[in-house]
């Protein structure tokens, strides 16, 4: 079975480089974190294979499909949440979702279950028939996950899921994002929230300074650093010194 994504070389570059030589393999059903401070890349990274940005160099394979050469397959393989939610207000929950099968060419029948079913999976059902418009970010940020799941992806890549939900929503967000990984689904998050990161991510990647410093499970990453402790410590350690290996080079 191919990597559900398998990322080599990779380099991206704006009035500097932001993405340096990447390599990154994420397994088929698995739950991976990226982690990283603000301007690390990850968000570029992610984009890259969303096929958002193109690479200045380097390879992406998405279920085996090479995403450079074959992007529409690839994006049918995948979907993608920003952490800003890109929905049209002027439609309710449930017309956004039924255009937004359309696009995929879902079969309506099964548009309409899927819709209904995560509407339902998400808590959006007592606000399915009311314009986006009047929604607050976190319900936005609902509709534009289900929007997302709609034509049933394989790889599902979250850039800060959870920004702007309450508790309860967030716990929603995350009930749906455990099922899809014990489905199967391929799920890749980036998150500034490392509590969330370190109760639901099987592997977990740290970049800083446009490269992947460190990669592992938990208890990995806490026997590279030597001790028993919060990945938020971990996260700070791992940071500190690859910022220090990065001037070093400099």
């Amino acid at each position: 079975m191919p990597a559900a994504l398998s990322i080599a070389g990779l380099h991206k570059s704006f009035d500097r480089p932001v993405v340096k030589g990447v390599d990154l393999t994420i397994r088929t059903g698995e739950f991976y974190a990226l982690l990283g401070p603000n301007g690390a890349g990850k968000t570029t990274i992610l984009r890259m294979v969303a096929g958002l940005l193109r690479p200045d160099a380097g390879s992406i394979s998405v279920l085996g499909i090479d995403a450079l050469a074959e992007p529409v397959a690839a994006k049918r393989r995948m979907a993608w949440v920003s952490d800003e939610p890109m929905v049209y207000h002027r439609l309710t929950p449930l017309e956004y979702l039924d255009f937004v099968a359309g696009l995929w060419q879902v079969e309506p029948a099964q548009a309409r279950q899927s819709a209904h079913e995560l509407v339902d999976w998400l808590g959006l059902a007592p606000h399915a028939n009311e314009l986006c418009g009047g929604f607050s970010k976190g319900m936005l940020q609902k509709v534009a996950l289900a929007g997302a799941l709609v034509h049933d992806p394989d790889l599902i890549i979250l850039d800060e899921p959870l920004t702007g939900l309450d508790a309860g929503s967030a716990r929603q967000v995350k009930d749906v994002l455990r099922a899809k990984t014990a489905a199967g689904v391929t799920v890749i998050m980036t998150t500034h929230i490392l509590e969330v990161a370190e109760r639901m991510a099987e592997r977990i990647g740290v970049i800083s300074g446009g490269r992947l410093i460190a990669e592992g499970t938990l208890a990995e990453l806490r026997t590279r650093i030597g001790r028993e402790t919060t990945l938020e410590e971990i996260f700070l350690d791992l940071v500190a010194e690859g910022q220090a290996v990065g001037q070093d080079a400099a």
